[in-house]
């Protein structure tokens, strides 16, 4: 396997430095069109409707049209976005396992750790097992900001890019809208047809009969000397090294991130302790009854705000 991106998996001051492949394969046959009078192949040309000329890769950008009006964005208008500088993978949350629809999940990654020390790794794919809660994470790959499930499978971390709530569509289907009625004897009937299927799942035991096939009739076309000598060469790019960042200090990064939540959270209670103070302090005249209550009204509206604004924060 080769690695499809290099970075940094963070959680507090933890980094732990990563690398990502792809976890899952396509096993369909390649199949191209051909002309069927003498075999030659069918290519696509990349022609503009403007001029009519042949345009290269080179020279060609992407553009969003809505209808009336065009918007040109070239590759440094892309590369120039704060995501694709980005080489972090950053836990948002740690939610329980069974909150996380299936439905979300898009394209699985494995991750292997980069470092010096595979320690920080580790600690963490323990720790989600511990706990039975899978990490959220946000990243950016190939030019889109992805949100992912990051969980465990057997010794290795797996990251699962997730739909966004919004590319998930709502099933209203109207036969379902009327009362349906099941008798116990129906459901009895059913539930023993499923016990006749019971099974435990095991996915070597099933085989993509089309493809076998396919592979199979190729394999006799060839021994029978059908087929039409070509040469293609296919050029793999190159992969781009760049180093992640090394752990330092596992256990003071582990200290300090916890003593600042903890800080954090001291120093609003000592916040709310000094403005009650100052209260009691304060004149009866120069604090009368009205002001006091129009205090109140106000420390209230600005913890609202507060509530508000946090999981705005937390959403960006």
């Amino acid at each position: 396997m080769r690695s499809i991106w290099k970075g940094a998996l963070s959680f507090g001051l933890v980094n732990v430095p990563v690398k990502l492949y792809s976890a899952t394969e396509d096993h369909d046959v390649g199949l191209h069109q051909v002309h069927d009078a003498d075999g030659g192949r069918i290519h696509y040309e990349r022609r503009c409707d403007v001029c009519g000329k042949i345009v290269p890769y080179a020279h060609i950008d992407k553009a969003y049209d809505d209808g009336e009006r065009t918007v040109v964005l070239t590759a440094d208008d892309l590369a120039a976005m704060p995501a694709e500088r980005s080489r972090e993978i950053e836990v948002v949350e740690f939610v329980p396992n069974e909150q996380i629809d299936p439905i979300m999940f898009d394209k699985s990654y494995f991750l292997e750790p980069d470092g010096a020390s595979p320690k920080a790794y580790v600690l963490l794919r323990r720790t989600l097992e511990s706990t039975d809660r899978t990490a959220i994470v946000r990243f950016a790959l190939r030019q889109k900001t992805r949100l992912a499930a990051l969980r465990v499978r057997g010794d290795v971390l797996v990251l699962q890019t997730l739909l966004w709530s919004d590319e998930v569509r709502e099933a209203a289907f109207p036969a379902l809208d009327e009362t349906v009625r099941i008798s116990s004897k129906e459901l009895e009937l059913s539930s023993s047809l499923v016990d006749s299927y019971a099974s435990d799942f095991t996915p070597d035991e099933f085989v993509d009969e089309y493809q076998k096939e396919l592979r199979l009739l190729i394999e006799r076309k060839l021994e029978q000397g059908d087929a039409i000598d070509t040469e293609a060469t296919f050029g793999e790019v190159p992969e781009k090294e760049e180093g992640g960042g090394e752990v330092i200090d596992l256990m003071d990064a582990l200290r300090r991130s916890v003593e600042s939540a903890r800080g954090s959270k001291t120093g609003e209670s000592k916040k709310s302790s000094g403005t009650a103070a100052s209260k009691k302090s304060t004149p009866k005249k120069a604090a009368p009854k009205k002001s006091a209550a129009a205090g109140k009204t106000s420390a209230k509206a600005s913890a609202d705000s507060a509530s508000d604004a946090a999981p705005k924060r937390k959403a960006q």
